[in-house]
């Protein structure tokens, strides 16, 4: 993907890549727990919504879910936020989304699961291999990647004509 001179814009990338990633995401983690364990997608927000307040989210009702919903697409536009920033000093960036998302995907299952979640007030879950497995592709298919082919189509939308 040839842009030129062009770059990304913030608000495609950060509001547009930070929503699709949210809702994919999410989408993923509501089903395999529902699978998983029946466990209801109230419930899935909620458990992030526990990462700020604790064990009091589960018994928060509709308030906890907006919240946990709210928290869950303000990280995801965090993360949309950083891969652009990142876009404008490293235009490689947005030229080779599949590697660089992938890349960025994985890094992501990283600093989430072994800096962020240990910070939270979120109860630790246990080791589960279809979790870890789910986890890791999620943030790759459907964070890492989508943020970086949303820059690409970012940079090459506002390309000079």
């Amino acid at each position: 993907m040839s842009t030129g001179t062009a770059r990304p814009r913030a608000g495609e990338v950060v509001l547009l890549g930070g929503g699709v990633a949210a809702l994919l995401d999410i989408a993923l983690a509501m089903t395999f727990w529902w699978f998983y364990n029946g466990a209801s997608p109230l419930v899935i927000l909620q458990s992030i919504a526990a990462g700020l307040i604790g064990k009091a989210a589960f018994a928060g009702g509709m308030g906890t879910v907006a919240l946990g919903a709210c928290l869950h697409i303000f990280i995801a536009c965090v993360m949309a936020a950083v891969y652009y920033l990142g876009c404008r000093r490293w235009p490689a960036l947005y030229q080779r989304p599949a590697f660089f998302g992938t890349v960025y995907g994985v890094l992501l299952y990283l600093a989430m699961t072994y800096v962020v979640l240990p910070l939270s007030r979120a109860a630790p879950l246990p080791f589960i291999p279809s979790w870890f497995v789910a986890s890791i592709a999620s943030h790759i298919l459907f964070v890492g990647i989508p943020i970086a082919l949303l820059a690409g189509w970012s940079a090459a939308r506002n390309a000079p004509a």
